[in-house]
C-alpha cells in the first residue's frame, strides 16, 4: 500500500491543515509512502511551510505532493489508501471511482482527537457504502491503549531533550525572535488561542503578580485582545508591550519546528484546538488547553473527558488549580485569575514531573502514522 491521498478541508485555520500536513510528512519521511494532499486553502498550509507556493495548483515539498483540492480531483485516479481527514466528505466522483478499482482503496475517515469513553468502542469500525462496494473504517487519534494513537515523529522526543540540554541552542532560539534572556524568577508562557473574553483578565492577573511574566504571543486570531489591553488594538510582530510585571512580544507566524522549539522553551503554554494541542504533550510542560468551540457547548465534555485522563497522579492541590484554569479558559466558571495564577505559579515542579510522565507514557505506544500504516495493511490483506 505505498499511495496514498490524504483530503482536507481547512476548518480551524492552521489546526486541520497542521495535523494534515505533520501526517503526510511523517508517512513519506518515515514509510517511504507516496503521499499526496489534497487541500482546499493551500495559503493556511503555506503559512506553516513558506516553502510552499499557495498559487500552485500542485507542487511537491517535504517529499509530499501537495494538490490544490479544486477541479483537479474530479479526474484523478484514486490512491490505495484513502485519507479523508475530520470528516471532509470526499468528492462524488472520486467515490465513484474509487469503487471502479480492480482493488478497491482502504477508505479512512481520520476523526478529530477525544478521550471521551466511547472512542475506544467505534476506533476502527468499518461502515459499508450505502450503494457502493466500498467499506469506510473510522479512526480515532486518542490517549488510550485502545484508540489511534498520536502523531509523533520517530526522534521528536530526542530533538526536544537535546535542545533542553543545549543552554547556547536556546539562547540562538530567543535571540532569533529578538527575546532577550530570561530575568531571575521569570515565567515564559507561550499564548496560542482563539479569541477569548478571559484574555484580557489574564493578561492582568501576570501584570499584577508576584513574578515576572514574559508572554510569546504568535501572530494571531488572538492579537487584537492582546493588542487591545495594551491600547494597542493593530498590534503586529515585532512589537513588545509592557505593564507591570507582564511583557509580552508578538512573533512572526512560525513553521512547524519553530513552534515546536517555543514550546519546548517556555515554562506554560497556552494551545488551542488540536494540532498544537498534541504539541504541547510532547513539550512535557504545564499547559492549558482551548478547545475549538461547538454549538451548544458540545465542547465542554470533550474538553473534561481528557482533563480527567490527564490529570490522574497530578497531586490534588496541583490538580484542582489548574482544572479551574482549563475551566475558565474555556468558559466553564469565572475564576479569580489574579489570585489563581498565585496558586498554580509555585506549582511549576509538580506540574512539570507530571507532565514529563504524561509524555514518557503517550511514547510507550505506537504513535497515529505507524498504527495507521499497520491498519492499512490489515485492511487490505
Amino acid at each position: 500500500m505505498q499511495a496514498w491521498d490524504i483530503f482536507c478541508r481547512v476548518v480551524d485555520n492552521y489546526g486541520d491543515a497542521g495535523v494534515a500536513w505533520r501526517l503526510a510528512r511523517q508517512l513519506a519521511r518515515e514509510h517511504a509512502l507516496q503521499v499526496r494532499l489534497w487541500i482546499d486553502e493551500p495559503a493556511a498550509l503555506a503559512r506553516m511551510c513558506p516553502q510552499l507556493d499557495a498559487a500552485l495548483g500542485r507542487q511537491t515539498e517535504a517529499g509530499v505532493q501537495v494538490w490544490h483540492w479544486d477541479a483537479q480531483v474530479e479526474s484523478a485516479l484514486p490512491a490505495e489508501v484513502v485519507i479523508e481527514a475530520f470528516g471532509c466528505e470526499l468528492p462524488p466522483a472520486y467515490v465513484a471511482r474509487m469503487a471502479q478499482q480492480a482493488r478497491r482503496p482502504v477508505w479512512i475517515n481520520l476523526e478529530y482527537l477525544s478521550a471521551e469513553a466511547w472512542v475506544d468502542e467505534y476506533h476502527a469500525l468499518a461502515s459499508p457504502h450505502p450503494q457502493l462496494p466500498l467499506t469506510k473504517y473510522f479512526f480515532f487519534p486518542g490517549v488510550t491503549a485502545r484508540t489511534g494513537g498520536l502523531l509523533r515523529e520517530y526522534d521528536l522526543l530526542a530533538e526536544r531533550d537535546a535542545f533542553e540540554r543545549d543552554g547556547t541552542a536556546q539562547d540562538r532560539f530567543w535571540q532569533g525572535l529578538g527575546v532577550p534572556g530570561r530575568i531571575a524568577g521569570e515565567i515564559r508562557v507561550s499564548l496560542f488561542a482563539y479569541e477569548n473574553p478571559e484574555v484580557a483578565h489574564l493578561l492582568e492577573a501576570w501584570s499584577q503578580g508576584a513574578v515576572p511574566v514574559r508572554c510569546l504571543v504568535p501572530d494571531g486570531r488572538v492579537l487584537p485582545e492582546v493588542g487591545g489591553f495594551f491600547a494597542a488594538p493593530a498590534a503586529r510582530a515585532g512589537d513588545v508591550f509592557t505593564r507591570g510585571q507582564l511583557t509580552v512580544h508578538v512573533l512572526p507566524f512560525t513553521d512547524q519546528p519553530g513552534y515546536d522549539r517555543l514550546l519546548w522553551a517556555c515554562d506554560w503554554n497556552f494551545v488551542r484546538g488540536e494540532d498544537s494541542f498534541v504539541r504541547a504533550q510532547w513539550a512535557a510542560r504545564p499547559f492549558v488547553w482551548q478547545i475549538y468551540p461547538q454549538s451548544e457547548a458540545a465542547h465542554h465534555d470533550k474538553l473534561l473527558a481528557f482533563w480527567h485522563r490527564y490529570q490522574d497522579g497530578l497531586e490534588p492541590a496541583a490538580a484542582a488549580a489548574l482544572e479551574e484554569c482549563w475551566r475558565g479558559w474555556n468558559g466553564l466558571s469565572r475564576p479569580d485569575w489574579q489570585a489563581l495564577w498565585a496558586q498554580l505559579a509555585p506549582l511549576g515542579a509538580a506540574l512539570n514531573r507530571h507532565a514529563a510522565r504524561w509524555a514518557r507514557e503517550q511514547a510507550a505506544r505506537p504513535d497515529l502514522s505507524a498504527q495507521l500504516v499497520e491498519f492499512a495493511a490489515k485492511v487490505a490483506n
